[in-house]
């Protein structure tokens, strides 16, 4: 609510005392609350309209915010986790080699691949009857 302030025509100094008198605020009736709390306003369709899709846009986007921050947070907490890959422990017995705990390992596959793998994760190392080597299948 604004306050407008008006004056009313005054003399500069009172003829008796010679001092100027006194300013006086009134307000307008523009700016005057309604006697009796008044009637409350009506807004049009339209305007209703507009505040309905501005409240509308403001949720959306804050779910699209929220779905963002969450993502850069790590995903979803509700998620499944993968299928984690099993490890095999593989016994080492006498006169193996790579090629054959490959066969040992993927029956019926070709070995080569497996073979590599293994021979990468024991870095040329010999292998010793009796020792086991953990191999992610």
């Amino acid at each position: 609510m604004a306050a407008v302030m008006t004056t009313r025509s005054f003399e500069l100094d009172r003829p008796e005392t010679g001092t100027p008198r006194r300013l006086e605020l009134v307000q307008s009736p523009a700016t005057r609350p309604p006697r009796g709390g008044g009637r409350p306003v009506r807004h049009s369709p339209a305007v209703l309209r507009r505040r309905r899709i501005v409240t509308v846009v403001l949720a959306l986007g804050f779910v699209v915010l929220a779905a963002r921050a969450g993502s850069a947070l790590g995903g979803s907490p509700l998620t499944t986790p993968g299928r984690r890959p099993t490890i095999e422990h593989i016994t080492v017995r006498p006169g193996d080699s790579l090629w054959s705990i490959a066969q040992r390992i993927a029956p019926g596959k070709d070995p080569r691949p497996v073979v590599d793998e293994l021979a990468a994760a024991r870095h040329g190392a010999p292998l010793i009857a009796g020792e086991t080597i953990d191999w992610q299948g």
